[in-house]
Formats: C-alpha cells, sequence, structure tokens
C-alpha cells in the first residue's frame, strides 16, 4: 500500500474526545448533550494546505458559501436564503410562528422532535415567506443577529458601525494591530434575538497578519453543536479568512477553532461514531484521511460582491452525507 501525506483531523480528534469525556447534561433544547468546556487541544488548519471542508463526511459548499454571503450583506431575514434553497434557518422563525399563531403549546416547543415532524407545515411555511412579502417581513425575520451586527452595529449615537469594513481597512493598513476584531455579540440586542432567532454561537473573531504577509483568523464560539454546526463554522470562516485575504492582497494564513461549550447531542451519538469509522476505515485503507480539497475563488470588486459563482471547490472526495435532526 502506497502511503500518503499524514492528513491532520483536529475536528474528527475533538469529536472523539467530546464522546469519551462528556459529562452528559440537560441543555436548552430539553435534548441533552454529552459536554465538555474549552478546547482540549488545538483545533487549527493550514488554508495554504486545503481548505477545512470535511472529508469524513460530505459538508455541503453550497450552504456554507450562501449562508456567509447572506452574514456579509447584512440580512438578518432568511428569505435571501430561501431563494437560493438554503434552509437551515427555518427552523427557529417556524418555531416563532408556531408559538405566536398558537399552533403548538409552550410544552410542545420545547421538544424538537414534535417540531422536526412538522415537515409539511414548516413546507408551508416557508412557501409563503418566499411569495408573500408581507408575511415575509413578520416570520422570515430572525432579529439583529449576525449580519445585522457585523455591519450595522449600533453606536449608541445615532449611526452605526459597519465592522466587516473597519477590519478590512484594519487588515490593509494596520498589519500589527491587535484590535481587529468583529463581535456578534451585543448585550443590548440578545434578548430580541431569542425571540425568533439565536444569540450569536459564533460570537467574536479576530485577524493577524505575519510578517510574511499570511492572513490568520482566530474564532470563539460559545456554544458548540459539534456533528451539526461546527464543521459549517470551520468552513464558513475559513472561506471568510480567503476573501478577506484576497481583498488585502495578502495570502490566507491559518484558521484556528475555539470552543467554550463543546457538546454533542445525544440524538447524535450513533451518527458521530459512524463518522469516525470513517477515519479508522481510511487509515487502513489508504494510509491516512481522505485530503482536504481545494477552493479557487475569483476576485470579486469588493468583500460585498462575491456571489457562489465566484467559488470552485475542487478535488472534494468525501464519504457521504450522515443526516442527524436539529435540536431547536
Amino acid at each position: 500500500m502506497t502511503k500518503i501525506e499524514q492528513i491532520p483531523t483536529p475536528f474528527e480528534d475533538l469529536m472523539a474526545y467530546v464522546l469519551e469525556h462528556g459529562e452528559m447534561r440537560e441543555d436548552r433544547t430539553g435534548t441533552g448533550a454529552l459536554t465538555i468546556f474549552g478546547n482540549p487541544f488545538p483545533v487549527r488548519y493550514d488554508l495554504s494546505k486545503g481548505f477545512p471542508l470535511l472529508t469524513t463526511k460530505k459538508v455541503p459548499f453550497r450552504l456554507v458559501s450562501s449562508e456567509l454571503l447572506w452574514f456579509l450583506s447584512g440580512s438578518s431575514n432568511i428569505r435571501p436564503l430561501l431563494e437560493q434553497n438554503n434552509h437551515i434557518w427555518d427552523e427557529w422563525p417556524f418555531k416563532h410562528w408556531l408559538l405566536e399563531t398558537g399552533k403548538i403549546s409552550t410544552k410542545d416547543a420545547a421538544d424538537s422532535d414534535k417540531i422536526n415532524a412538522m415537515t409539511d407545515l414548516k413546507n408551508e411555511f416557508t412557501d409563503q415567506i418566499l411569495n408573500d412579502d408581507k408575511f415575509a417581513e413578520k416570520w422570515g425575520e430572525l432579529g439583529p443577529v449576525y449580519g445585522y451586527q457585523w455591519r450595522h452595529w449600533q453606536d449608541g449615537k445615532g449611526g452605526e458601525i459597519d465592522q466587516i469594513s473597519r477590519v478590512l481597512e484594519q487588515i490593509k493598513k494596520k498589519k500589527n494591530d491587535r484590535r481587529m476584531i468583529v463581535s456578534a455579540w451585543n448585550a443590548a440586542d440578545i434578548d430580541e434575538m431569542v425571540i425568533s432567532g439565536l444569540p450569536p454561537c459564533h460570537a467574536f473573531f479576530q485577524f493577524d497578519v505575519s510578517d510574511d504577509g499570511r492572513l490568520s483568523c482566530q474564532l470563539y464560539q460559545r456554544s458548540c453543536d459539534v456533528f451539526l454546526g461546527v464543521p459549517f463554522n470551520i468552513a464558513s470562516y475559513s472561506l471568510l479568512t480567503m476573501l478577506l485575504a484576497q481583498q488585502a492582497g495578502l495570502e490566507p494564513g491559518e484558521f484556528v477553532w475555539t470552543g467554550g461549550n463543546i457538546h454533542v447531542y445525544e440524538n447524535h451519538v450513533e451518527q458521530v461514531r459512524e463518522q469516525l469509522s470513517r477515519l479508522t476505515t481510511d487509515v487502513k485503507e489508504r494510509g491516512s484521511a481522505r485530503p482536504y480539497p481545494t477552493l479557487k475563488i475569483k476576485k470579486a470588486k469588493d468583500i460585498f460582491s462575491y456571489t457562489s459563482d465566484d467559488f470552485a471547490v475542487e478535488n472534494y472526495d468525501p464519504w457521504p452525507t450522515i443526516k442527524a435532526p436539529i435540536a431547536v
């Protein structure tokens, strides 16, 4: 058997650690989760050596990229996502609509399985958001979540701060600046976010420019759904780092992921075990994990002008998708 270069698997190592060492705790969703607090070891990716789109299961890059572009647009309504057939944010406004219109009790709303079973009703809900402007304005709105905070942070003086534009200027002009930070965690807006969306899970990120012209990013994620959420977050912030590097005339450096409450939901345990078994199979059959793909990016005129057509993922050879219910 021909050996190939050993591919680091920090994410899969993290999943295995949570399975072995996690404490089973109750949680807001009522699902229960194996939980640890804080990284047990570094989760780092050198973006010059490949784009960290997991290969132990298929991660849909189309959904990752369209969500990131939605964040960058400053939108907080799910309609633009639905227009791109991206449904990863549907559950939270759907749950809010069910409660506010009396279609579900408060007790049943705390049961993620019951909400996930309402497939036909959810399809009706999203169809109405797509086709009814007034309905979309009222029920498709998540509140002042990610994109709003990135682009429209209220400064308390009647104005707003575009954090993305500001941090890009810092990256271009102040390479030794230790204040190249974007925050989605706005304490003044958390209560409003909770109504029909979620307070930011990936809450705070910082950039660094090395002397050799490489842009790196470290993300702090307060709440980390390891099986479903974190693979998206790793790919999304790696993509954001590459876009900002391109706009600043820099090379991509590292993406560093840091977690707070890191958890595997109880109803994801078997899926995690299946995913980890694939890593073992690859090691036996190939001598290593499957390598990460390459991401090609066509440069846009500015950071806010990229479209999904500007991205091409090459040589992506993942194991198949593993489905799991979302905890709402």
